[in-house]
């Protein structure tokens, strides 16, 4: 049975495994590609990017992620059915992933506090995605915040906050880029609200950003750390990459 709220602080040294799958989207790969790198050093868990982890999926490129989401749907192998469809070209079912409602409300609020990277080829995202398994419509995504490493300096950083519509055609995108007086790779909070009269979106609990289009359908929780290599070479002195994710809270409306 899923959870009406939860408040996670990561205290190890294991997953709370009925709030969190440690994989990015295992449906659309093979468990060697989807799985997390994370340890537990005390204050919260920490995601990584090795030396030697493997691409997310070869057909993408040489995107790694480690990822916590709070659910899995797809369809069997060779379907086209899953969270998160990503691209609609050569996308199909690898690995078929049970049906798991861990956390995955249609209005709600959440809160996660992370310490970002600056590394200029990683990016942490925190997001809420249609879940999918009532229709392929209900895809659209509560993009809570996308913080990109070249854009995190002492003096200021760049959130990324929104709505992106994917396969939802009621929806419209609409992204943002908002220029804070923050340092990202100290720990803050980045949060949303949620229900049918639309969305608000915050930063330690100011609203940077509104909305009135409605995402009222399950959504899952995925925290990623992604690195986008910019070359096949491996300096193992750069590694691990690594962000702190401190807490996260959920709650359903």
């Amino acid at each position: 049975m899923p959870v009406n709220s939860f408040d996670e602080r990561f205290v190890g040294p294991t997953l709370t495994e009925d709030i969190w799958v440690d994989h990015y989207l295992p449906h659309w790969t093979v468990p060697a590609r989807s799985r997390a790198r994370y340890d537990f050093p005390g204050d919260g868990i920490r995601l990584r990017i090795d030396a030697d982890q493997p691409a997310w999926r070869t057909a993408d490129g040489p995107m790694r992620v480690s990822n916590l989401q709070t659910g899995t749907f797809s369809g069997p192998a060779g379907s086209v059915l899953g969270t998160h469809r990503h691209r609609t070209d050569g996308l199909h079912v690898v690995t078929p992933q049970p049906t798991r409602r861990l956390w995955t409300p249609s209005a709600g609020e959440v809160e996660v506090r992370v310490s970002a990277t600056a590394d200029p080829t990683c990016m942490v995202g925190i997001w809420l995605v249609g879940f999918e398994q009532s229709g392929p419509d209900d895809s659209g995504e509560l993009c809570i915040a996308e913080l990109f490493g070249d854009k995190i300096s002492l003096g200021g950083s760049t959130v990324r906050v929104g709505i992106k519509a994917h396969h939802d055609p009621r929806l419209r995108n609409d992204v943002r880029d908002v220029p804070l007086p923050i340092d990202a790779t100290q720990r803050h909070s980045y949060g949303v609200r949620w229900s049918e009269d639309g969305a608000e979106f915050s930063v330690d609990g100011q609203v940077i950003m509104t909305t009135t289009q409605r995402l009222d359908y399950e959504q899952q929780l995925m925290i990623g750390l992604f690195e986008f290599p910019r070359t096949e070479h491996r300096d193992r002195q750069q590694y691990p990459k690594a962000a702190l994710v401190h807490s996260a809270v959920g709650r359903t409306a």
